[in-house]
């Protein structure tokens, strides 16, 4: 997802390649592992930073997990600002991000979407209406200013362009493992707020919670429908959204107090995710 104008304007540079654990490892084809993804996968500001132009982090949850599967050649090329555009075209010097994938690829993860939506401009304009009506809903009755929810709509036009690009993927990594990563829990599960720490209007943080839940529920589906693999990262960060405490939150808010991008994972979330990852790989292959 995009990280705001600091970040998401800037020029992208080629991916990184990070060579495998001295040991190797023993899981086959999947440690050739190759991640797809935008700012939630890159994990921008978390030390270190690899790549200043991605704000791609060696932390992120794809370091990880190529760590921990021992992967034997390992290539991440998310980058924050990613769209689905960006698997075919170029972010500034960043290659199209379908360009890492070749026919030796076993393993890949991808976590895209978000800025199709326009995660970025949402926040900007919910923090900016909730002074209008601060107990009330303004973003909601924002978007759904036509009767029909906006947002809703742009969730279903996202549909195709993931299920393109996964087919992309299969097309180009035949063999691969093909896992699409989900968004985790940015705002209280049960609804509550906690404004003005983050500057929603109180009605508002169930319905953009509402709407996280059907932007990851469609890549749940989409996976589905593609013979992909979906990692919920959702369930497994509730309670830890960014109107926790700082030591209990593994996603930051709008003023970070973290080194991480405003409403992004900080490292603790970026490990979080890794989990998630690594118990999907290893309940076996199922449908990918």
């Amino acid at each position: 997802m995009a990280v705001g104008a600091a970040l998401g304007g800037c020029a992208l540079v080629a991916a990184s390649t990070t060579p495998a654990a001295a040991h190797g490892g023993g899981h086959g084809r999947d440690t050739r592992y190759v991640s797809l993804g935008d700012s939630y996968t890159a994990g921008p500001l978390i030390p270190q930073q690899v790549d200043a132009n991605c704000a791609r982090s060696d932390h992120n949850y794809p370091s990880i997990v190529a760590a921990a599967r021992k992967a034997t050649a390992f290539k991440d090329v998310s980058c924050s600002g990613a769209t689905t555009d960006n698997m075919w075209k170029a972010q500034g010097t960043n290659e199209p991000q379908l360009d890492a994938l070749n026919r030796d690829t076993g393993l890949v993860t991808v976590q895209i979407g978000g800025n199709d939506i326009g995660f970025s401009s949402i926040i900007g304009t919910c923090a900016r209406l909730s002074s209008q009506d601060p107990t009330g809903d303004p973003c909601r009755r924002y978007y759904a200013s036509s009767g029909i929810d906006q947002l809703t709509v742009a969730i279903a036009r996202t549909a195709p362009k993931i299920d393109a690009v996964l087919r992309a993927v299969h097309a180009r990594a035949p063999h691969a493992r093909v896992l699409v990563v989900g968004y985790p829990d940015l705002l209280p599960d049960d609804g509550s707020g906690c404004y003005p720490a983050v500057p929603f209007a109180a009605e508002d943080f169930a319905y953009l919670r509402d709407t996280g839940k059907r932007l990851n529920l469609m890549l749940r589906l989409v996976a589905e429908w593609d013979r992909a693999g979906y990692v919920d990262t959702y369930g497994p960060t509730v309670g830890h959204d960014m109107c926790k405490a700082p030591d209990v939150r593994w996603i930051e808010p709008l003023q970070p107090a973290s080194p991480a991008a405003p409403a992004h994972p900080n490292a603790k979330g970026e490990e979080a995710m890794a989990r998630a990852v690594l118990e999907r790989l290893d309940k076996g292959h199922g449908r990918d």
